[in-house]
């Protein structure tokens, strides 16, 4: 008897000590979740208060560069504002199609504004520091005016498919509410897009280096100075390129596919002749526009590139299309010449019938 009651105690205690042991490592447990559970709420990002634009660093004689560049604002300014005058004075350019050129002229000048200004500014005046918020901003609006260049480029080459392929239909497919809808519908998406984009850098922590080796507050340059984990940077940098970049081009590309066998199928030349020639203006905007980027990114791919020598490549890719846009439409499209004509005409003969409405005034003043 006396040692099943031992037996018993023993027992009795190797079990209470079974469910201490086990209580406590709940006890452990539940602590380490709250306290991981705290800390993944609470996780601080290190931000700087400044960036250091360091782009054309040791460039010979790069004043001369920033003024050039500045006349290529000046230029870009004035042609696109000359462009929109233009179409928005002559009655006879209020189609469907002068409106994706007015956006595209728009967009030209906005982006040019957002970007040249602030290169000039940074380095011929000296201004190399910018804030963190200022930095996200420049990138906001420098990507979202080159992607509505892109994406117009896209819509416009639209407008030639359906009026080539689908002449009799056009002004029933291709309407004014119908652009401006597309138009509504590209803003949306790229602002969407880019808020998105430009926010993935919040979640960056830059601990090591604030200097930025570019012209610019590029996205790419930037999640490269992080010593977090930017993989997912990354993966939205190679989107950004094949959404914006590739896959317009790709449509472009099938648009003029689809014209080239419509073309062969007309019978008489001079007819396909006439219809290619509605197209050449706008071809010649999507070579100036996407053969730079393209030949750009695979030079640097396939052979090393001085930096100094990408920057200048890069920034040239960026503003010289916004500054011929509005020279080859007003060269290369007739009725462009036509309506700067007319305008031309009008303003003359409201300037004679002002003169010669001054000159009876004085006559009946003498008499």
């Amino acid at each position: 008897m006396k040692s099943s009651f031992e037996y018993s105690l023993l027992m009795c205690a190797f079990l209470k000590q079974v469910f201490i042991t086990s209580d406590t490592k709940s006890q452990t447990a539940a602590i380490m979740s709250s306290t991981q559970s705290n800390s993944s709420a609470n996780v601080t990002f290190v931000r700087p208060a400044t960036f250091f634009i360091n782009g054309f660093y040791n460039v010979p004689h790069a004043k001369y560069y920033y003024m050039f560049l500045s006349l290529v604002y000046v230029v870009t300014v004035l042609g696109n504002s000359f462009i929109m005058c233009i179409i928005y004075l002559a009655r006879r350019l209020h189609t469907v199609k002068y409106i994706g050129v007015f956006h595209l002229a728009l967009s030209d000048l906005c982006g040019s504004s957002a970007l040249i200004p602030k290169v000039i500014d940074t380095f011929l005046f000296g201004h190399q520091d910018i804030s963190y918020e200022a930095c996200l901003e420049n990138m906001f609006f420098v990507f979202h005016f080159m992607n509505l260049q892109s994406l117009t480029l896209v819509v416009l080459a639209y407008d030639r498919l359906i009026a080539i392929c689908f002449p009799l239909r056009y002004h029933a497919i291709v309407t004014k509410t119908a652009m401006f809808l597309i138009i509504g519908v590209m803003w949306s998406f790229s602002v969407t897009f880019f808020s998105i984009l430009v926010g993935l850098v919040n979640r960056l922590s830059f601990c090591r280096s604030n200097v930025i080796d570019t012209y610019y507050c590029d996205f790419a340059p930037i999640y490269r100075l992080a010593c977090n984990d930017n993989s997912v940077h990354i993966l939205m940098g190679g989107l950004c390129f094949g959404l914006l970049i590739c896959t317009p081009l790709i449509l472009i590309f099938i648009s003029y596919f689809c014209i080239a066998l419509a073309l062969s199928k007309i019978a008489h030349s001079v007819d396909r002749i006439k219809a290619m020639k509605t197209c050449t203006s706008h071809l010649m905007l999507v070579a100036i526009f996407y053969l730079p980027i393209l030949s750009n990114n695979i030079a640097s791919i396939i052979t090393p590139i001085h930096p100094n020598g990408r920057l200048i490549n890069n920034s040239l890719t960026q503003t010289i299309p916004p500054m011929l846009n509005p020279i080859i439409y007003t060269l290369k499209t007739e009725e462009v010449m036509q309506s700067i004509k007319e305008l031309y005409k009008r303003s003359r003969v409201h300037a004679t019938m002002e003169r010669n409405m001054k000159c009876s005034g004085r006559n009946l003043k003498t008499k």
